[in-house]
């Protein structure tokens, strides 16, 4: 199983940009099989909407640093590591400069980047963008569309509700960027079954049954692709470890190593944000790499 780990990006490692790409190199050279980095725009001071099912958003999303610039930072000091976005809020940027920026780190990068999209949950992050909250699966499936035209087609041309594109030239073309989709819902579920290349499940050490949480779904998509006339094995996934408040690399291991033994998963990555010290980035966030990698 390929081991990753989230880019330190949120909170007080927001404040420290430049050990990025400290950061990125040194957990390649451990043995970091990909870095990943999140989407937050903003924290409301009282929010509408709380996160992950709670009335309160974390601490750290005060302060946060763009995702497709991090891993522009961590490609420039890194050769083999995959570089991966969960989740990029597609729906809050233009389709054909979100097309365009992620092809550019694809091209710096050298065919590195794995983008996986989602819709976010936040409407002060919608307001602050000008993007209705209500259309954000619509601005979604058409961000969809715009990605596969301007990444293949020459000339490229869309005409949706969000962009309208003249047939024009866009000739710098990517190597080839996997897209994978986050979302539980049931259209959320027939997007990926039918344009994604993968789909991106959550987990916390506290998750018990990683059949009921991952692999059951797992299953549910690639029988849902091979109804659609894809072929199953084209869905793939990749597993987040969230590490709640007061989490250990210890645990982090744990569930690594239980992910491995009881799915078939092959890609998990771990969320350092919450880990006492690491967190922050710096060489905190470099000892719990080691740590956890040396315990799998």
């Amino acid at each position: 199983m390929r081991i990753g780990f989230g880019l330190p990006q949120f909170g007080a490692a927001a404040a420290r940009a430049d050990e990025t790409m400290l950061f990125a190199a040194g957990a390649e050279e451990l043995g970091a099989a990909s870095l990943w980095a999140g989407d937050r725009l903003l924290t409301a001071v009282e929010p509408s909407v709380g996160y992950g099912g709670t009335d309160t958003v974390p601490e750290q999303f005060r302060a946060s640093l763009d995702p497709l610039g991090l891993l522009t930072a961590a490609a420039a000091v890194t050769t083999g590591v995959q570089l991966g976005t969960s989740t990029l809020n597609a729906p809050w940027y233009p389709p054909a400069l979100l097309a365009r920026h992620a092809l550019t780190v694809d091209r710096l990068s050298g065919g590195r980047l794995l983008l996986g999209l989602g819709t976010g949950w936040s409407p002060e992050e919608y307001a602050a963008v000008g993007v209705p909250m209500a259309r954000r699966g619509d601005r979604l499936d058409e961000a969809l569309e715009v990605l596969d035209a301007w990444w293949n087609d020459d000339p490229v041309a869309h005409d949706g509700p969000a962009a309208t594109i003249a047939p024009s030239h866009v000739q710098v073309k990517p190597h080839g960027i996997p897209v994978y989709l986050a979302g539980w819902a049931p259209r959320a579920r027939r997007r990926i079954a039918l344009h994604a290349d993968g789909f991106l499940p959550v987990v916390t050490p506290q998750v018990r049954d990683l059949s009921a949480a991952v692999s059951a779904p797992w299953a549910e998509l690639r029988a849902a692709a091979a109804d659609a006339g894809r072929d199953p094995a084209g869905i793939d996934a990749v597993l987040r470890i969230n590490l709640p408040p007061g989490s250990t690399t210890a645990d982090a291991a744990a569930t690594l190593r239980r992910v491995r033994e009881d799915t078939a998963v092959p890609h998990a990555f771990v969320d350092l944000m919450y880990l006492p010290g690491a967190g922050a980035g710096g060489a905190d966030a470099l000892r719990a790499v080691e740590e956890i990698l040396a315990a799998v």
